[in-house]
């Protein structure tokens, strides 16, 4: 995958496709389509809605959608003995986080939360859900929601 500045994440996308059709790569190929058919979904919603195209944080929205979703099957083959179904999902799984922004460190995830629940006084578990409304905008797409979760848990149970 050639990722550049001057492209969009869309134009990447469609040059990884022909190159994916070039060299047959089937799991690459089939994961890539999905990403553009989610894309293309996500685009079509937002055109009734008066606008033309993705902005890049729909488009890390849907790539984190596609991310769960693999996760959740890898999961669940995995409960389900299809140790088969598990490890295409995973390949998957590989192709789409290529395309998302890097991951953000346990630490960072933690001081970001830290200075949320600073911000807003929240002292106890009863404010979790505004504290994981602003945790979850301002790691949209960079942190794993079920990992915030738990770092907010611990913080307001303290």
């Amino acid at each position: 995958m050639k990722i550049t500045n001057t492209m969009s994440l869309k134009e990447n996308i469609d040059l990884d496709l022909k190159e994916s059709l070039k060299s047959g790569e089937k799991t690459r190929l089939n994961a890539i389509r999905s990403i553009r058919a989610a894309m293309l979904e996500k685009e079509v919603a937002i055109r009734v809605a008066g606008k033309a195209v993705l902005t890049e944080g729909q488009e890390i929205e849907v790539l984190s959608s596609l991310a769960k979703k693999c996760r959740d099957a890898i999961e669940q083959f995995t409960a389900g003995n299809r140790p088969d179904l598990a490890e295409k999902e995973l390949l998957e799984l590989k192709v789409i986080e290529k395309y998302l922004p890097e991951p953000v460190s346990d630490f960072a995830i933690k001081a970001v939360i830290e200075d949320i629940v600073a911000k807003m006084g929240a002292s106890s578990i009863k404010d979790i859900g505004r504290v994981m409304s602003e945790s979850m905008k301002a790691l949209k797409g960079k942190a794993d929601g079920n990992k915030v979760q738990l770092f907010v848990k611990s913080l307001l149970s303290a």
